[in-house]
């Protein structure tokens, strides 16, 4: 799949880093709010192996505030041009809105990752205008209420592909080429911890949509709500998650501990070549 000037080969598992430049995002909020520091752990993800760079300016935990589209531009496009302009790697922009979109892809982005499945306005026009690929997720809700009430499905794997079977029309009818969709089940986002692992374990289910899938279970709550334990005491149980994820066939694994899940994904993938 092509990613701007990036060519990838999502047959096979890839790691994509995250780096959020935001003050308040769940795990490091904060942490490279600088270009400085966000060139440094760049630098670091892609020594590691990262073949995306997910650049976010707004928090979407729960009960994150919603954020200006100025002070999104803001503190995104300076991001995407210093990454385009050191380093040899595919740039993913998180953002749901059109501005956004429109200058992260001028600047370099060559995915866009939305949490919201380009329902803001204009999103979806700025998408298809762009010619890059897209990632649909699935969320109950919006990031400020996902997690207030108990979320509650009577087939939480079919409702999720139902949602997500919509947008994939929507976005071909819009313009965008059906092989420039990726999907992601959103694990998090307005899910309950039996939820999430519901959607794991039944992953085939949304592969059979006929798009690669992307997931992000990187140290959240599924995480600590199992093993009791708080969000930098969650590599071990990250890991395994992207270990089951892999060996199930994810096809990209947003993660914010790079270089130690480029390790489990080299370990996968050769498992799975033998396995062939």
């Amino acid at each position: 799949m092509k990613f701007n000037q990036h060519t990838v080969d999502i047959q096979l598992p890839q790691v994509m880093g995250i780096l959020n430049v935001t003050p308040d995002s769940f795990s490091d909020g904060g942490q490279h709010h600088s270009l400085t520091q966000v060139i440094e752990h760049a630098a670091q993800m892609v020594k590691a192996g990262a073949t995306f760079i997910d650049i976010g300016g707004e928090s979407t935990r729960p009960g994150a505030p919603e954020v200006a589209v100025e002070e999104e531009l803001h503190r995104v496009i300076p991001a995407v041009e210093a990454v385009r302009q050191r380093f040899d790697v595919a740039i993913s922009v998180d953002t749901s809105k059109a501005q956004v979109i429109r200058e992260a892809v001028a600047a370099g982005a060559g995915l866009i990752n939305d949490v919201r499945a380009l329902q803001e306005p204009d999103a979806l026009a700025a998408a298809a205008k762009a010619n890059v690929p897209v990632c649909l997720m699935h969320m109950r809700g919006q990031p400020q209420t996902m997690q207030q009430n108990v979320p509650d499905y009577a087939n939480v794997v079919d409702e999720v592909n139902d949602f997500l079977r919509h947008r994939i029309t929507a976005c071909v009818d819009a313009g965008i080429d059906k092989n420039n969709i990726i999907v992601d089940p959103g694990y998090g986002f307005g899910k309950t911890v039996e939820h999430n692992y519901q959607l794991l374990a039944q992953l085939a289910d949304i592969q059979a949509l006929g798009h690669p899938v992307l997931v992000g279970m990187s140290r959240k709550s599924m995480i600590g709500n199992v093993l009791n334990n708080n969000v930098h005491e969650r590599l071990a149980g990250s890991l395994a998650l992207a270990t089951l994820a892999a060996q199930a066939g994810a096809n990209i694994i947003r993660v914010h501990d790079v270089a130690e899940t480029v390790d489990v994904v080299k370990i996968v993938r050769q498992y799975l070549a033998v396995k062939k």
